[in-house]
């Protein structure tokens, strides 16, 4: 078998050896395209991680919305009239819009938190449904208890959920769970500790709604409403969508529907969507631009290719004089090309990925917060990088194969007379 001939592969290490210039020219063609290949994905992923991570582990499609003041008269109402938000509004989310799922109610406090000699000045506590785990991107550690459930809702028990930095401020190395502590002169038992990617650097908790409602919002009202939405794909359903909420909204609680000032509404997946068209653009230049030099190696390689079975032409003569079948000719060629693209496409790939990693681990070292939170895992599955290096080998046959059997087909004796 013509890979595993001895003489077949002493012939191809001494043609490399006889032409050093021109295995390195190939070599380096198929270097240097999947060298650059692996660095433009990787920076364009690294690009796309970064503008992600800012919208935090919050689910895109949430949409949360809050009452405050109409700047415009209506139906006889005046203006700066405060609209505050209420149980008909969990109504018309869950009756009225179908986009709608996850709804939960919120609300917001900022106490102090102590636990025996430690305390926080001001922690953001949050009175939410269970299903709000869903729309923040709520984590319960591992071995960390658990989040609320509808029990809690439905008892309003003083329980809440911790998050990591909360959780070392007061405890230190002490386990948190079943312990009581106090937020604002109240006291609470940590049910659970939790891992949230979000803006800051804050202590913050989750504590049932309902018993947040009882103690801190005289039993009614609600502060804030947050909910996910299903079905959305376009920027102009979303904003006819939004558009369509607002209306509804305005006939509930009386004020124009031209009124922005009247509800706000922080709408995460319409700035998704308008993050993924932006990035949508900036990746597609950078595939142009990968697969521009992919083929720049790609011709590289065919020119090496043409060069080669040109210069071998009369090697070919000579072989085929002293009995060579023309398959042994053929096959010793394209496995050298093989073997010569195969290693050198390999040592591109690996300087490639490897330095995509590097700036990674780089990264992730202290100092570097503010660089990573832009710039963030900029590395590129290997699956793609492998798969360009055997298209840049499969273009190099394919350029080589043809001008091979060409060779091979002609008479010794015109062959040993080619220059």
């Amino acid at each position: 078998m013509l890979l595993f001939d001895i003489e077949n592969w002493t012939e191809i290490f001494s043609s490399i050896k006889k032409n050093k210039l021109r295995t390195f020219l190939t070599g380096f063609s198929i270097s240097w395209g999947i060298f650059m290949f692996c660095i433009l994905l990787s920076s364009g992923n690294g690009l796309r991680n970064g503008l992600a991570s800012n919208f935090g582990s919050r689910s895109v499609n949430s949409v949360q919305y809050w009452g405050r003041s109409t700047s415009i008269p209506h139906e006889g109402l005046p203006s700066k009239r405060s609209i505050k938000l209420d149980e008909k509004d969990l109504h018309l989310l869950k009756t009225q819009v179908p986009e709608a799922d996850n709804i939960s109610p919120m609300i917001l406090r900022n106490l102090s938190i102590s636990y025996q000699n430690y305390n926080t000045s001001n922690s953001s506590i949050e009175g939410v449904y269970p299903n709000y785990l869903n729309i923040n991107g709520i984590k319960i550690k591992e071995n960390s208890g658990r989040f609320i459930n509808d029990f809690d809702l439905k008892e309003k028990r003083k329980v809440m959920v911790i998050n990591e930095r909360l959780c070392k401020i007061l405890f230190r190395e002490e386990d948190p769970i079943g312990k009581l502590i106090l937020a604002g002169g109240l006291s609470y038992t940590v049910i659970g500790v939790f891992e949230e990617d979000s803006w800051g650097n804050d202590e913050k908790a989750y504590v049932p709604f309902t018993t947040a409602q009882l103690l801190y919002n005289n039993g009614s009202g609600i502060h804030d409403i947050s909910f996910t939405v299903n079905g959305l794909n376009t920027k102009a359903e979303n904003e006819a969508f939004e558009e369509d909420f607002r209306g509804k909204l305005s006939i509930l609680h009386l004020f124009n529907s031209k009124d922005k000032r009247a509800i706000g509404i922080w709408n995460q997946l319409s700035r998704f969507l308008e993050f993924n068209g932006m990035f949508n653009a900036i990746s597609a230049f950078i595939w142009i631009i990968g697969i521009g030099t992919l083929l720049a190696g790609m011709i590289g390689v065919s020119n090496i290719m043409l060069i080669t079975v040109r210069e071998r032409t009369r090697e070919i003569g000579i072989r085929k004089a002293l009995g060579a079948r023309p398959s042994a000719i053929l096959g010793s060629i394209l496995l050298e090309s093989v073997f010569i693209t195969s290693i050198f496409g390999y040592i591109g790939m690996f300087l490639g990925v490897g330095l995509g990693e590097l700036v990674n681990t780089a990264l992730s070292s202290p100092g570097m917060e503010g660089l990573a939170q832009a710039f963030k895992n900029p590395t590129i599955d290997v699956n793609i990088a492998v798969g360009a290096m055997l298209v840049l080998i499969f273009s190099g046959l394919i350029a080589g194969y043809f001008p091979a059997l060409r060779a091979v087909k002609i008479s010794p004796v015109e062959a040993m007379r080619a220059e």
